[in-house]
């Protein structure tokens, strides 16, 4: 036969755990949204937030992992849609460089890489499993300020007239 307890001698503290639970989850959902992006309240015009920086790869290897000519094959003119890894070793650089002609998106297989973006205040950290959207009004530079190295895989549509370099950063 089952007992139960009458509802005003059961313990506040189960409810209160299962409360304070929920709120941890919360917050911690919220921060983990907004894991390796610029901060809101720290998103400025392009060109007000991190200095250019280096204009030499360091410490990078980039490896193009297929190319496809979009004009060809969706008829999307003067574009290649490619794919690249990138192994940055500590202290490596990406040099600075701009997405103004070029949309990327970045995903951070394994490390951490911290970003310097002209468009915010602040340097962004970037994790293993972050993706980083690179866009229009987006010149930066990143470096691995870690002790392992960091791996990326890049996919960006290129204009055909930089495709003469294939490791164009």
């Amino acid at each position: 036969m089952m007992t139960s307890i009458p509802l005003q001698r059961r313990s506040p503290w189960p409810r209160l755990a299962v409360g304070l639970v929920a709120v941890a989850a919360i917050v911690f959902a919220a921060s983990a949204a907004f894991a390796g992006e610029c901060p809101a309240d720290k998103r400025v015009a392009d060109g007000k937030g991190q200095a250019p920086g280096p204009t030499m790869p360091q410490g990078v290897t980039d490896v193009v992992r297929a190319s496809t000519d979009v004009a060809k094959t969706f008829g999307i003119k003067g574009r290649q849609f490619r794919l690249r890894e990138l192994v940055m070793m500590p202290g490596g650089i990406v040099p600075w460089h701009s997405h103004n002609e070029r949309p990327a998106m970045i995903y951070i297989v394994s490390g951490e890489v911290v970003e310097y973006a002209s468009s915010c205040a602040v340097p962004i950290v970037h994790k293993a499993g972050d993706v980083a959207p690179e866009t229009k009004g987006t010149s930066h530079w990143w470096k691995n300020t870690g002790t392992t190295p960091a791996v990326l895989i890049s996919a960006d549509l290129l204009p055909t007239e930089m495709a003469a370099d294939p490791h164009m950063m």
